[in-house]
């Protein structure tokens, strides 16, 4: 799927100024261009954002150009207090050259191992990284978990179907996802005894600072 967008470029108006009026500051570059300082609606961009993530061509406008380029969302920095988004890096793409990118796992369907045997699923990766033409890029791909039969079960990547002309670049035995059985009632009383020795273990540590503390003053004391 590709997303149509459109920036104007931020001229001599600085970062702030355009976060204060409602925009986003970012930057274009990539193959064939210069970096160009450009400026997006904040809320729109993050509307492109949540549909588009850093895996879907993008064919943005940029204000003075006749022909939109093909583009991806290669980074987006946010405030680390108020996690609003402060900066975007755009990336122009070679539609002819192959690239690496990461893909997010859809994860589909009920594993009968939760649903039946009351185990937990367990996702070991959210992203797998592919390589391939621009055009045969997908922003997402799904795994089917109704496989997950049994406590054994495991689905690895060699067992995913990639689209035509993506090649994964992970190792094939890598586990995606699996689903654990529930604990038993002796492991349930195992974890919390070891919970219990872990607790008294800092007690003790906390008492020996403390007593080795107390001493120290009584030495001073004396002197």
């Amino acid at each position: 799927m590709t997303f149509n967008y459109s920036v104007t470029k931020r001229g001599a108006k600085d970062a702030e100024f355009i976060r204060a009026s409602g925009g986003l500051p970012g930057v274009l570059y990539g193959v064939g261009r210069e970096p160009v300082s450009i400026s997006a609606d904040y809320n729109s961009f993050i509307k492109l954002y949540d549909g588009a993530g850093e895996s879907s061509l993008i064919d943005l406008s940029l204000e003075g150009e006749k022909t939109a380029v093909k583009v991806l969302v290669q980074d987006v920095q946010y405030d680390p207090v108020k996690r609003k988004m402060i900066h975007f890096d755009l990336r122009q793409i070679d539609m002819n050259k192959e690239m690496e990118v990461a893909v997010e796992l859809n994860f589909v369907n009920e594993a009968p191992a939760v649903k039946e045997l009351g185990g937990t699923l367990v996702k070991t990766v959210e992203t797998l990284n592919v390589r391939c033409l621009p055009k045969d890029l997908v922003s997402s791909f799904d795994v089917d978990l109704s496989v997950l039969k049994t406590f054994d079960d495991i689905v690895r990547l060699k067992d995913l179907v990639l689209p035509a002309g993506m090649v994964a670049l992970d190792n094939p035995e890598m586990a995606v996802a699996k689903v654990l059985a529930p604990l038993t009632e002796d492991q349930l009383k195992a974890m919390e005894e070891e919970g219990k020795k872990g607790v008294e273990a800092v007690e003790q540590v906390e008492k020996k600072v403390k007593d080795d503390e107390e001493g120290a003053e009584d030495d001073t004391k004396k002197e």
